[in-house]
C-alpha cells in the first residue's frame, strides 16, 4: 500500500515510516515544511490548510494520521489552536482520502474509557477526533482505528520534557537533578517507540473499509517513577541526582490491557520492558 504518515518527522512518525518500509509499503511522509523524512517521499501540507492536505492525500491508499498538539500543557495553553489541530487536522485528513482508504488515528491512553470526560483541551480534542473517525467508517467510506497510545519512549526522542530524556540527561550529567512529583509512587505504561510504529503497521491491516474500532496499545507493564529511576541507575551505571517536590495533580496510575490489540491486530509489544526503553534511549543518547 501506498501510506501516508502525518507528522512524518516528529519523534513517533519517523518509526512508523520506517516499520512501514520494513513491512513492505511505499511510505509518504507528510510534513508542515515538507522536510526531507528518511525513506519516504515527503510532501508539504499543513493541518489548517485543507487544500494542501488533499493535494498531499488524494492518491494514497492509507493514512498514520499522528500530527497533532500532543502536549497537555501547550493545549491549555492554547486551546482554539489545540482543536484546529487535533480535530480540525483529523476531519481534513477524512475529507481528503480517497474512497475506500484505510485510516489509522495516534489517539492517548489517557482517555481511558472516554468516561469521565478528558479534563483539558488535549484529551477532549483526541476524543472528538475519534468520534469523526467512527462516524466517517460507518458510512462505509473508510476503515478506521485509533490507537490509543501510551507513553511512548526510547531513541530518537529529543523532547526535554518527557519522562526517559529528562531522567538520561540527569543521568549523563547535562543537567541538574531530576525532580520527582510527590514520592515517585506514580505509576506509567511505557511503550517502545519500535512497538508502537508497528502497532501502526498492524492496525492497517485490520482498517477495512465500513469498520471502525478504538485499540489501547501499551507494554502492559506498568512502572512507578521510581522504579524507572532505579532502571536508569542499573542500565547506565550512573544514579541519578534526583530531587523532590509536592505531588502534582495528574492521575495516580495509568495502565494499559494490550490484550484487545493482540485479538484484534495481532500485535504485542516486543521491546517494551523498561530496560529495553532504558538501554536504547540510552546508547541513542550517547551517540547525539
Amino acid at each position: 500500500m501506498r501510506v501516508a504518515v502525518t507528522g512524518a518527522g516528529g519523534f513517533v512518525g519517523r518509526a512508523v515510516v520506517s516499520a512501514l518500509l520494513a513491512a513492505g509499503h511505499e511510505a509518504v511522509g507528510v510534513t508542515r515544511s515538507g522536510s526531507a523524512v528518511a525513506g519516504a517521499a515527503t510532501r508539504a501540507a499543513a493541518l489548517d490548510r485543507p487544500d494542501q492536505v488533499t493535494a498531499a492525500l488524494g492518491d494514497v491508499d492509507a493514512v498514520c494520521h499522528l500530527a497533532a498538539v500532543v502536549r497537555v500543557r501547550d493545549s491549555r495553553a492554547d486551546p482554539l489552536g489545540t482543536w484546529r489541530t487535533n480535530l480540525g487536522g483529523t476531519l481534513a485528513v477524512l475529507d481528503a482520502v480517497p474512497p475506500g482508504a484505510r485510516v489509522v488515528l495516534a489517539s492517548t491512553a489517557a482517555l481511558g474509557a472516554g468516561d469521565p470526560p478528558p479534563e483539558h483541551p488535549y484529551g477532549a480534542s483526541k476524543l472528538a477526533a475519534e468520534v469523526a473517525l467512527g462516524e466517517v467508517a460507518t458510512t462505509g467510506a473508510i476503515g478506521a482505528v485509533s490507537l490509543r497510545l501510551a507513553n511512548v519512549a526510547g531513541p530518537g526522542d529529543r523532547d526535554p520534557t518527557r519522562l526517559i530524556p529528562a531522567i538520561l540527561a540527569a543521568a549523563a550529567g547535562r543537567t541538574g537533578e531530576f525532580v520527582v512529583n510527590g514520592d515517585g509512587s506514580a505509576v506509567r505504561d511505557l511503550l517502545h517507540v519500535a512497538d508502537a510504529a508497528t502497532a501502526f503497521v498492524a492496525a492497517l491491516g485490520a482498517a477495512d473499509p465500513g469498520t471502525f474500532s478504538v485499540v489501547p496499545v501499551g507494554s502492559g507493564r506498568p512502572v512507578a517513577i521510581r522504579e524507572v529511576l532505579d532502571a536508569v541507575g542499573r542500565v547506565t551505571g550512573r544514579p541519578v541526582p534526583v530531587g523532590h517536590r509536592e505531588a502534582a495533580a495528574e492521575a495516580p496510575a495509568v495502565r494499559v490491557d494490550p490484550s484487545r490489540a493482540r485479538d484484534e491486530l495481532g500485535w504485542t509489544p516486543r521491546w517494551s520492558t523498561i530496560e529495553q526503553i532504558v538501554r536504547d534511549a540510552w546508547d541513542d543518547l550517547d551517540e547525539s
